[in-house]
């Protein structure tokens, strides 16, 4: 992505891997804006419900996603209203795919977009999470709408006994389902040189502390942070991984 004349470069790439299941309902994708230089949108979704229902219902949110994105014009259009818009057009939709089909489809979406003058709006629904790093430190992410995480604000569990609770894949809140989906969004102001946002699914988070993955961003150029990621994901599901994925964005120095 040509962003030379903002003063720096978005480096970007994103990750996905089937683990050991059956069938891919995990779904990545970054968007650059077809005519603004230095906006982008990053777009994740795993999707849940039967052997192709979960499937379709992360295409409904990228497909929705690139849909909207083909419209958004940085000057004109409010990032957080476009993102809002996005989950509910995406919820409405896997919906009427339901009604359609005997299983029922349900998606997470975590997302995010990078305007010119280094704000980033976000959003997400369930459990796939966006972290911001500033250099190898966790500076935020987001909070997962599960379960073990109302456990965890409640005090009754740790951060570290959430990861191996028998009903950490328990949502509160996601899209498809007959209660509306969360609107939980955020933004990040003035972006630096050294940050990252990374978006991923439980498949992957799961399985490193935010200092691992910090450390891997910020080491590696994002192409190869990925990958690190990926193979560690998967060598320490030991078998029993789940799909995963990722999309990682990195504010770099011009060379």
């Amino acid at each position: 992505m040509s962003t030379s004349s903002l003063g720096y470069r978005l480096s970007a790439t994103t990750g996905i891997h089937r683990g050991d299941r059956a069938y891919q309902q995990d779904q990545v994708q970054i968007l650059p804006h077809a005519r603004v230089p230095g906006c982008l949108m990053g777009v994740l979704a795993d999707g849940m419900g039967g052997k192709s229902g979960g499937r379709k219902a992360a295409d409904q949110v990228i497909l929705t996603a690139q849909q909207l994105f083909e419209r958004y014009s940085p000057t004109r259009d409010d990032p957080a209203e476009a993102l809002k818009q996005l989950v509910l057009e995406a919820h409405l939709m896997i919906k009427l795919t339901a009604i359609t089909s005997e299983e029922e489809p349900h998606s997470t979406v975590a997302a995010f977009i990078i305007s010119p003058n280094r704000d980033c709006e976000l959003i997400h629904a369930g459990d796939s999470r966006i972290y911001h790093f500033r250099g190898a430190e966790m500076v935020s992410r987001t909070i997962d709408h599960s379960y073990v995480q109302r456990l965890v604000d409640e005090g009754q569990i740790t951060e570290e006994e959430a990861n191996s609770h028998p009903q950490s894949n328990l949502l509160t809140g996601c899209l498809g389902t007959h209660q509306d989906p969360p609107l939980t969004h955020r933004r990040i102001s003035d972006l630096e040189v050294g940050d990252a946002l990374l978006a991923c699914s439980d498949g992957l988070w799961h399985y490193f502390t935010p200092r691992e993955i910090g450390a891997i961003v910020h080491a590696l150029p994002p192409r190869e942070a990925s990958e690190m990621l990926v193979n560690k994901a998967r060598q320490r599901a030991r078998g029993g991984g789940d799909n995963l994925s990722l999309a990682l964005v990195r504010f770099d120095p011009l060379d």
